[in-house]
C-alpha cells in the first residue's frame, strides 16, 4: 500500500479528533449519570452492528469488569452478544426486532440504553430506541455524521462528523474510554462521600456501588 494512504488515514482522524473535543463535556455528563443510575440499581443495555457491536460489547466489558482500578461490577448487557436470543428473534420476528424485544425483555423505567452506529440508520436500532423510550429508559446514542434518523430517535447522542466509518468507530472507541473513566471517577467521589459521612441517607444513597 502506498505509505500516503496511512498519512491520510491519520489526518482524517487528527480532524475529526479535534472537533470531537468539543463532546468532551457530554462524555464527562453521561459517565456521571451513568455511575449515579448503576450505583443505584439501574442498567445499561447496549447494542450495535459489525464494528459497533464490539465497541459496545467493549464497553459493557469495562462496567462489568473493571476499566483501570478495582471496584466493584455494574450491571450492563450488550445485547447482540446472546447469539441465540438474536437468532431466534431475528427468525421468527424480523432482523429489525432483535434489539427490541430484548429491550422490551431487559429494560426498566431509569435504565439507560445506548446504541452505536455508524450510520445513524439501522431500523434494528431505531426499533429498539422506540421501545426503550416507550418503557420509560433513558436513550443515547453514538454515530456518524448529523444529522440521522438515531440521532432523532433519542434522549442524547454524539455525532462523530468524519468521512468515513472506521474513523467515526476509531473516535466511538475514544468516547467510550472517556466514558468509563468519568464514571469511575464518579464512582470514586461517591466512595469517598460514604466514607466522610456514613450512616447519612445522601451518603449511603450516593456510595450504593
Amino acid at each position: 500500500m502506498n505509505p500516503t494512504h496511512h498519512g491520510r488515514h491519520c489526518d482524517d482522524l487528527l480532524e475529526a479528533l479535534a472537533a470531537f473535543r468539543g463532546s468532551c463535556a457530554l462524555v464527562h455528563r453521561w459517565g456521571t449519570d451513568l455511575a449515579g443510575r448503576l450505583g443505584g440499581g439501574a442498567r445499561l443495555l447496549v447494542a450495535g452492528n459489525g464494528g459497533s457491536a464490539a465497541q459496545a460489547q467493549h464497553l459493557t466489558a469495562e462496567l462489568v469488569g473493571r476499566y483501570r482500578d478495582d471496584r466493584p461490577p455494574f450491571s450492563a448487557l450488550a445485547l447482540h452478544a446472546d447469539t441465540s436470543s438474536t437468532t431466534a428473534i431475528a427468525n421468527d420476528y424480523g432482523v429489525q426486532e432483535v434489539f427490541a424485544r430484548q429491550t422490551c425483555a431487559h429494560g426498566r423505567p431509569g435504565d439507560i440504553l445506548m446504541l452505536l452506529s455508524t450510520s445513524g440508520a439501522s431500523a434494528n436500532l431505531l426499533s429498539a430506541a422506540a421501545e426503550a423510550r416507550r418503557i420509560g429508559m433513558a436513550v443515547w446514542a453514538l454515530t456518524g455524521p448529523a444529522p440521522n434518523p438515531l440521532e432523532a430517535a433519542c434522549d442524547e447522542a454524539l455525532c462523530v462528523d468524519a468521512p468515513v466509518s472506521a474513523t467515526v468507530q476509531e473516535l466511538h472507541l475514544v468516547a467510550v474510554h472517556m466514558l468509563c473513566e468519568a464514571f469511575d471517577r464518579s464512582c470514586e467521589e461517591s466512595a469517598a462521600v460514604a466514607r466522610r459521612h456514613p450512616g447519612t441517607p445522601d451518603a449511603i444513597e450516593e456510595g450504593a456501588l
